[in-house]
């Protein structure tokens, strides 16, 4: 059982905090402000959720995944250098300026990437890009689309790359569904194409689905 602190208490984190306490994790999901002992899942009760602020569930033994906003992650992980030292992080969100009607517009990195910047933030940190290629629910029902989507990895550290693959394997993604890029530097590549999502829903409207590779 791996001990994961989750930062961000929306709809990405409290989804993941669902599927990996379902699996077994013991997960402390990181809230801003006053703690609430309130239902989060959408599963039913998961025993294995606990709650805390955000600087507590950055202590987290193990690993902690960063479900914030994007834009403003930076800022928010630079300040719990101290509680992520020696820590995996898999940060899952994507930094971007809003559009007029509020969906991701503009890149906040362009060039570069948040993955990139919070690793060098966070130099005593082994920082893993994932997750950020599609939309929430996929990233814990990988298996409901219909085409197999694919999880890139990006990071420095390959333990720690391998540790996040088979946390992503307690998520329901195949290894074959799993590509790992390289070093952090990959990651503004998977970052970017988050501006492929906004068309799609305008079009699509809010359903599940990924920027995958067909091979």
């Amino acid at each position: 059982m791996t001990t994961i602190g989750i930062l961000g208490a929306g709809r990405v984190g409290t989804n993941l905090a669902d599927k990996l306490a379902a699996a077994g994790h013991h997960v402390i999901l990181g809230q801003r402000g006053p703690v609430k002992e309130t239902e989060v899942t959408a599963q039913g009760a998961v025993p294995r959720v606990s709650f805390a602020d955000q600087r507590a569930a950055a202590r987290a033994e193990d690993v902690v995944i960063n479900a914030t906003p994007g834009d403003s992650a930076l800022d928010r992980l630079s300040g719990l250098r101290g509680e992520l030292a020696g820590k995996i992080l898999i940060d899952v969100s994507n930094a971007t300026h809003d559009a007029a009607d509020g969906l991701p517009g503009d890149l906040c990195y362009p060039g570069s990437s948040l993955a990139e910047h919070l690793q060098a933030a966070l130099p005593d940190t082994h920082v893993v890009k994932t997750l950020n290629t599609m939309l929430f629910m996929v990233m814990t029902a990988p298996d409901t689309l219909t085409t197999p989507p694919t999880a890139y990895l990006s990071g420095n550290d390959g333990p720690a790359k391998q540790t996040v693959a088979r946390l992503l394997g307690d998520l329901g993604w195949q290894p074959t569904w799993i590509e790992d890029l390289g070093d952090i530097t990959t990651a503004r590549a998977t970052e970017a194409m988050i501006l492929v999502v906004p068309h799609v829903l305008r079009r699509n409207g809010f359903q599940p689905f990924a920027v995958s590779l067909a091979r």
